[in-house]
Order: C-alpha cells, then structure tokens, then sequence
C-alpha cells in the first residue's frame, strides 16, 4: 500500500502549498495590529477605582476630573454621576444604599471600554 503524504509531493509543489497556508495568517496578523491609542482620561477614572485600596475623599474631584475628560459620553456621564454620589455620601457620612445602581451602571460602562471594575465594593 503506498502512502500519500508531503515526501510524495514535488519540492517545489510543497513550498507552494506552505507558502499558500502560511499567507493568510501572515495578513490576518499584520491586520490587527494597531498602534496604541491614547489611554482615555475616564478609563483613567476606572483604573484608579479599580485599585484594591479605598479612595481617600480628597482624591475624588482628581478622580471626577478624569471622567469629565474622557471622549465616551457614556463613559463620562456615568463617571461623573458616581463621583457625584459617591463626593456626598463622604461629606454626610451616610450609608449609601442608591450608589449600588450607579456603581453598577459605572462598572458596566467601564467594562464595555475595556477596563472592567470588581463588583465587590
């Protein structure tokens, strides 16, 4: 029984058919490389919440600030409204029960530009 394998097919015919297969990922890695963007102020601002430690009152206006610079409507609404929250519920030292929806919907949008938030705090 003879086998028909790659030692059966001419030289020449083999470097074609490599070539041939090796094209496409050639492309299709060459086409999705980008360039790194500029990093957006407001995935700045989920970055910083994303950190394990808490967020000292005096660092939230810089945290809002990142927000109210990002280029992504979403993303700086929903920023800006849970530092909002987020800036009062320090001054009163009130339990905050409704910052759970903002946080939510912040943790959501943050995700949704690539930089997700935990959902434990």
């Amino acid at each position: 029984m003879t086998s028909h394998g790659l030692k059966d097919i001419s030289a020449r015919a083999r470097r074609w058919a490599i070539c041939a297969a090796a094209v496409p990922l050639l492309i299709g890695a060459l086409g999705t490389a980008y360039p790194a963007g500029p990093t957006d102020s407001g995935l700045e601002g989920c970055k910083t919440l994303s950190l394990p430690h808490g967020v000292a009152a005096a660092d939230w206006p810089a945290i809002g600030a990142e927000f109210a610079g990002s280029q992504w409507p979403d993303l700086r609404f929903s920023g800006m409204a849970y530092v909002d929250v987020a800036t009062e519920l320090v001054k009163t030292h009130a339990y905050g029960g409704e910052t759970v929806w903002f946080y939510e919907r912040l943790a959501t949008t943050c995700a949704k530009h690539g930089q997700p938030l935990p959902f434990y705090r």
